[in-house]
């Protein structure tokens, strides 16, 4: 079998790798404390800029280290999407798997509520779930996951209406197996390659909903280091030091592409067409 060099999942492990390491190592490659101020050295450049060498990306209005709150940032970012994404393919998957295999009025329950569910938009539903209940993490997983639980039962859905007309459900059955033996044992590993793919996917947004929900002040408490929450703060200071808001950013955006280009490099590599 013929493999090709595939740069989109070449450049999405290296990101997550990257995204793994920062996180676990964070309080030891943080230079200072991402909490401590220095108000004597408040708004500083980048180092490369004529900042001081002890601050290499600079400082905020309030003398703390931007690198320092970069990367204890980065635990709230992958936390907040390995949790909410499991959570979130769970639920999914679990409903998608009945809805597809079982169907009749069980698939005609499971989509149109999942119907109902995707009618509402979503960024707007993650605000007003983190604002009726008490901010915290706990509270942007959440609410990630009741929005974001539909992408996976549809496509999982619709991937198990193939996969239930196979022969080797035929087969199955005919051995005397159960319609959950045949889900867990037969169907679900056919489908586990497709649930790689949207699970890199969902790390991604629930990369931004996080991002999105700290920058309005519903996710951890103010002023700890969150990408979303540095973001705000860097926005009143647009004007004067930019890089504020702008290496956050640029953080949420490598991550994000980063995590797009593993799902599409994970499909194009686990397509047994392509593999071919």
């Amino acid at each position: 079998m013929k493999r090709t060099f595939n740069p989109r999942l070449l450049l999405g492990c290296g990101v997550l790798i990257v995204l793994l390491l920062s996180a676990a190592s964070a309080g030891w490659l943080a230079p200072h404390d991402p909490l401590e101020q220095d108000l004597i050295n408040t708004l500083l450049g980048p180092a490369w800029s004529g900042g001081e060498r002890g601050f290499l990306f600079g400082t905020d209005s309030l003398g703390r280290d931007i690198l320092s709150r970069l990367l204890y940032g980065s635990r709230v970012a992958l936390l907040v999407a390995l949790v909410a994404a499991t959570l979130a393919a769970a639920l999914g998957t679990g409903l998608g798997l009945l809805a597809g295999y079982f169907g009749g009025r069980l698939d005609m329950f499971i989509s149109r509520l999942v119907d109902l569910w995707m009618s509402f938009p979503p960024v707007l539903l993650s605000i007003v779930l983190a604002a009726v209940l008490s901010p915290g993490l706990g509270t942007v997983i959440v609410a990630i996951v009741v929005i974001d639980w539909t992408r996976f039962c549809r496509v999982v859905r619709a991937e198990v209406l193939v996969q239930r007309e196979q022969d080797y459900v035929a087969s199955a059955l005919t051995l005397g197996l159960s319609p959950m033996q045949i889900l867990r044992q037969e169907v679900l590993p056919n489908v586990l390659p497709l649930l790689l793919t949207l699970f890199t996917l969902e790390m991604g947004i629930a990369i931004v909903v996080e991002t999105i929900l700290s920058f309005v002040g519903l996710s951890v408490a103010s002023g700890a280091p969150t990408w979303g929450g540095m973001i705000a703060e860097g926005r009143q200071y647009v004007n004067q030091a930019p890089w504020l808001m702008g290496l956050p950013v640029v953080c949420v955006l490598v991550c994000v592409i980063g995590l797009n280009a593993l799902g599409e490099g994970l499909r194009q590599a686990l397509d047994p067409l392509r593999a071919r």
